[in-house]
C-alpha cells in the first residue's frame, strides 16, 4: 500500500476588497462579518477543515489585524498532532516589497511549502461563501495525473463576462484554455446556456507549483497572478485539469443548496448573500451540522425579544438574531443581525444587515441598509429610506439602492 498523500492548505487572504469599501475601509476583505457571527474567512476554513485538512496558512496583508486576530483567538488546532491555522503576514523575503498579487504571494511564501515538504498543495481564496468537499477533488486531482487542477462551478452564460471561465476537453478531463471574462464565452456541451467558472479554488502538484511561482517571479510582463497567470503557464503544458463542482456531495446539503457559490465581491453581492440565508428553506443553509460552519465563539447570553417600556410588542419575521441583541418593541423583518445589537421601541429593521454592537434608536427606521460595527442611530433616525438624504450625509448608495453606513457612524435624527 502507498503512504497517503501530504497535503498542505493556503488560503490567500491579501485582498483590498475596494468593492467592499466602506466595509473594507479599516479591515481585510476576508475578515468582514458575515450572516450574524461569522467572519467571511471561516468559510475558506471549514472548508478545508471539514475535509481533513490539519496544516493550513492564511496568507495576509491589507490591514490584517482583525484578521489575524479572529485566526488565533478561534482557529486553535491541536499542536500535539502537528495541526495548525497560522496567519502569515507579507514578509519581504524577497526584498523590500509587498506581495504584488496572488503568484507573488505564494512565491514569497515558499519557505512554507518548503518547510512542510507537503506532495501537494490547495490554495484557495479567503472570501467566497460555500462549502466544498476538498476530499472528492483531491481525489479527482490524483487519479488525472494533472499537475494543476482547478474548481469550476457552473453559472449563466450571460454573466460568462464576470468571471474566469474554463475551455473545458471533457474526453481528456483536460482545460483547452482559460478565458478570462470572456465576451463571446460558448456554453457546455452538456449545458449550452451554462459556462464553468473558476471558483478561485486550486490543488497544485507541490513541484510543480514551485517550478510555476518562480517561473513567473521571474517574468517581467507577468502580472503576477494565480488565474491570470499560473493557471494559463499549465493549460499551455497540457497540464491543467477542471473539477466540476457539480460532482461535489457535501454531507447534509440539500437540492436546494447542493453546490451554492457566491463571490461577495461587491456590496450587491454581500448583500444578496445575506437574504440567501434567512428564507424557510434558504438558499445557502447555514444549519447544516453535518458540515459546519466553524466560527469564534462569543461569550454572551442569547437573544432577547420584549415589549418596549409603553408595552408595545414588536416581532421578528424572517431573520436571524444574534447572541446579546435585545430587541425592544421592533418589528423585525427578512434581516440579519449581528451579535449585541439594541433596537428600541418602534424602531422598524426590514431587508438589511446589521454587524455587531449597532444601536438603533426608538422609532427610528432601518430599510435595504447594511450597518457596520458599532454605528449608531438616534431616536427618530432613517436609513434607506430617503435616498438623496443618504447620498447628502456621506454615504454609499448602490445603484440598485442598498444604503451601507461605515463603522462608527452616528446618524442623527
Amino acid at each position: 500500500m502507498s503512504a497517503p498523500k501530504k497535503i498542505f492548505g493556503i488560503i490567500l487572504a491579501g485582498g483590498e476588497g475596494k468593492r467592499l469599501m466602506p466595509l473594507t475601509a479599516d479591515r481585510a476583505k476576508p475578515a468582514v462579518p458575515f450572516g450574524g457571527q461569522y467572519r467571511l474567512i471561516d468559510f475558506a476554513i471549514s472548508n478545508l477543515i471539514n475535509s481533513g485538512l490539519r496544516q493550513v496558512v492564511v496568507l495576509t496583508q491589507y490591514k490584517s489585524h482583525s484578521l489575524d486576530r479572529h485566526i488565533s483567538q478561534t482557529w486553535r488546532m491541536s499542536a500535539l498532532l502537528d495541526s495548525y491555522v497560522a496567519s502569515v503576514p507579507a514578509q519581504q523575503r524577497l526584498g523590500k516589497r509587498w506581495f504584488s498579487g496572488s503568484a507573488d504571494a505564494i512565491l514569497q511564501s515558499l519557505n512554507l511549502i518548503n518547510d512542510e515538504k507537503p506532495d501537494i498543495v490547495v490554495v484557495i481564496g479567503a472570501d467566497h461563501v460555500y462549502r466544498m468537499d476538498f476530499r472528492q477533488m483531491l481525489d479527482a486531482h490524483i487519479a488525472s495525473g494533472a499537475k494543476a487542477t482547478v474548481a469550476g462551478i457552473r453559472q449563466p452564460l450571460a454573466l460568462a463576462s464576470q468571471f474566469g471561465v474554463i475551455d473545458a476537453d471533457a474526453e481528456s478531463g483536460r482545460i483547452k484554455q482559460f478565458l478570462e471574462k470572456p465576451t463571446d464565452a460558448q456554453g457546455l456541451a452538456d449545458a449550452p446556456h451554462e459556462v464553468l467558472a473558476s471558483m478561485g479554488n486550486y490543488i497544485f502538484d507541490a513541484d510543480a507549483l514551485i517550478s510555476a511561482v518562480e517561473a513567473d517571479g521571474e517574468s517581467p510582463t507577468s502580472g503576477h497572478d494565480m488565474g491570470g497567470d499560473i493557471v494559463p503557464y499549465f493549460v499551455e503544458r497540457g497540464e491543467a485539469g477542471y473539477y466540476d463542482m457539480k460532482q461535489n456531495e457535501v454531507p447534509g446539503s440539500s437540492p436546494r443548496d447542493r453546490s451554492y457559490w457566491r463571490d461577495v465581491g461587491t456590496i450587491d453581492s454581500f448583500f444578496d448573500a445575506h437574504m440567501d440565508l434567512i428564507s424557510t428553506l434558504p438558499v445557502f443553509n447555514l444549519y447544516n451540522m453535518e458540515w459546519p460552519i466553524h466560527s469564534q465563539a462569543v461569550n454572551s447570553p442569547p437573544a432577547k425579544f420584549v415589549r418596549d417600556s409603553v408595552g408595545r410588542i414588536g416581532n421578528a419575521i424572517d431573520s436571524i438574531v444574534s447572541l446579546g441583541s435585545v430587541l425592544s418593541g421592533t418589528h423585525l423583518e427578512r434581516s440579519v443581525v449581528g451579535p449585541w445589537t439594541l433596537a428600541g421601541g418602534g424602531s422598524t429593521i426590514t431587508d438589511s444587515v446589521l454587524f455587531d454592537h449597532v444601536r438603533v434608536g426608538a422609532g427610528a427606521r432601518v430599510h435595504r441598509a447594511i450597518l457596520d460595527k458599532n454605528v449608531v442611530l438616534a431616536e427618530g433616525a432613517t436609513v434607506g429610506v430617503d435616498r438623496e438624504r443618504d447620498l447628502a450625509r456621506g454615504f454609499t448608495v448602490t445603484d440598485s439602492g442598498i444604503t451601507v453606513v461605515g463603522k462608527g457612524v452616528i446618524v442623527d435624527r
